[in-house]
């Protein structure tokens, strides 16, 4: 079941960074409307597959119950993708950023900012930030915070940690579950 689960795990993470190579490769990746459950779901093939899958794993290693494995998949799925939220919130949050900083189109915020925006304005919005056919990323950024995605992807993030902290509930106090905590606060922290 390790070997499987593992295996499984593998193939998720190669299906996911083939789709996600193969949409930043197209010319028009700059206006896709991927739409946040899209993100959602490619990023967990990418991102959270394996450790989800990992965590339950251990926990069958461990022989422990299909409840308390679920619970290890839930934890790795969510803390997962709290993570590569928080990652890709900090182009649009850190104090130092430099004008040049480019980020990618397809990060939680950016995906937010457009669903919420809608994809006319999206793309309208894409327009007034490209200056001799190149894409001011500086511009862009401005616009995105100015925006709604932003705070939509801390609430995101904070939504899949607490998620990720409900499922160390079902795990008894101990220094192993605090640590697992902590790794929860430090990626949903953001002041």
């Amino acid at each position: 079941m390790v070997v499987e689960l593992l295996a499984s795990a593998l193939r998720d993470l190669v299906q996911g960074v083939y789709h996600e190579n193969s949409i930043s490769a197209k010319e028009d990746s700059i206006t896709n409307d991927i739409g946040i459950s899209t993100w959602k779901e490619q990023t967990f093939l990418s991102h959270g597959a394996l450790l989800a899958k990992s965590c339950q794993a251990a926990m069958e290693l461990a022989k422990h119950d299909a409840e308390v494995q679920d619970m290890a998949f839930q934890y790795g799925k969510h803390m997962a993708m709290s993570h590569k939220i928080n990652s890709d919130l900090q182009p649009f949050i850190k104090e130092k950023t430099s004008d040049s900083t480019t980020f990618n189109l397809n990060s939680a915020p950016v995906v937010l900012h457009q669903e919420i925006l809608g994809r006319d304005l999206w793309i309208k919005q894409i327009g007034e930030a490209q200056e001799k056919g190149r894409l001011d990323y500086a511009k862009l950024r401005e616009a995105i915070k100015a925006g709604k995605g932003v705070t939509s992807a801390i609430d995101l993030c904070r939504y899949h940690g607490n998620k990720a902290l409900a499922a160390l509930e079902s795990f008894p106090p101990s220094e192993a579950r605090s640590a697992l905590e902590n790794i929860v606060f430090a990626v949903t922290r953001f002041s």
